[in-house]
């Protein structure tokens, strides 16, 4: 009985923690805006609209993405100095579209290649605290793959 008592008063403890540990992390969704909606990474599996890999063979990749040292020649630049950001950083016209990290590269129908290589579809820029290279590629990757479905949805 007394082991029920302690695991009883243990539980809201837990959720407790759970839900704050949350809170803390959910504050920065890397996520960028664009004329037709946001697009931003997913926190879960499943609300992904778009899910994009990464390879280390550039012969597997859909996508080649160059990192670059100077913001001035990249295609997406991201530069903050802390994980704080505005409340409305993140709303386009649209709803928002969730991209999804997939685990490997095989389950995902975009694969992004990352290196320092010329010859890429897209540079990126990355100086941040709060982004890492990876996300910054997905979503650029994954902003332009959305762009250019509802356009060629639209014709």
């Amino acid at each position: 009985m007394l082991r029920f008592r302690i695991l009883a008063s243990a539980v809201p403890l837990m959720v407790a923690g759970v839900l704050a540990g949350r809170q803390v992390v959910a504050d920065v969704h890397p996520c960028i805006s664009t004329a037709e909606a946001a697009v931003e990474l997913a926190d879960l599996p499943w609300q992904a609209s778009r899910l994009v890999g990464f390879t280390a063979d550039p012969a597997r990749a859909t996508v080649r993405v160059q990192i670059v040292d100077d913001p001035a020649v990249a295609d997406f630049a991201v530069v903050d100095d802390g994980v704080s950001r505005e409340s409305d950083s993140c709303t386009g016209l649209g709803p928002t579209r969730f991209i999804g990290i997939g685990d490997a590269a095989a389950t995902a129908p975009t694969v992004i290649y990352l290196s320092r290589d010329d010859n890429a579809d897209y540079r990126i820029y990355v100086r941040s605290r709060s982004f890492t290279m990876r996300e910054a590629a997905a979503l650029i990757v994954g902003a332009h793959t959305e762009r250019s479905q509802t356009a060629a949805g639209a014709l």
